[in-house]
């Protein structure tokens, strides 16, 4: 059995962030609907994606990880660690022969070892950065994530009106942000 697991919200300044893992026997299904990373879709597209995946799929997990519990856990690890953390505990309740995450360390190896370090099983992991561009099984995970991330960004549209996509913007070489500098 193959797993992916992969996040979105790592980004933005608002909102959580969704880790998302997915089983499946194979990827020969994933190939057949043309799965790809999330970013490279519609949001119409991954919706009906999410959907083939869930029905699909050998069985799948979703772990939210609200802004402010990021917040309270930065005060004493490092973003990366969360993101270890979060992946263990999805590998850990999909228990996969064969894991494929999407690295968030630059060290990719790093990044596998962390994982396995918090796992009393010991799967096969392949770490790579942009691995959900690469291998379907994570492209299917990037999606679960980020329908389900998406979902509750419109909600908070809803309650709190729009604010743009909550990612950080580039203006002429230097960073900008949704927030003025003194409310970051």
């Amino acid at each position: 059995m193959i797993c992916g697991v992969d996040e979105a919200g790592r980004g933005p300044v608002i909102g959580p962030l969704v880790v998302a893992g997915v089983n499946f026997n194979n990827d020969l299904k994933l190939i057949e609907f043309k799965v790809r990373d999330s970013k490279k879709l519609t949001p119409k597209r991954r919706e009906i994606l999410a959907v083939k995946i869930k029905q699909n799929c050998i069985s799948y997990e979703i772990l939210v990880i609200p802004a402010k519990d990021i917040d309270d856990m930065r005060k004493v690890m490092t973003l990366n660690e969360i993101e270890v953390n979060a992946f263990s505990k999805i590998i850990k309740k999909l228990k996969p022969d064969i894991c494929y995450v999407d690295s968030a360390d630059v060290n990719e190896k790093r990044f596998k070892d962390d994982i396995l370090a918090n796992l009393s099983f010991k799967p096969y992991i392949v770490s790579k950065h942009k691995a959900d561009d690469i291998y379907p099984v994570v492209s299917a995970a990037s999606i679960i994530a980020k329908v389900h991330r998406d979902r509750t960004i419109a909600l908070l549209r809803d309650r709190y009106g729009d604010f743009g996509s909550g990612y950080r913007r580039q203006q002429r070489g230097h960073q900008s942000s949704l927030w003025p500098a003194a409310d970051r």
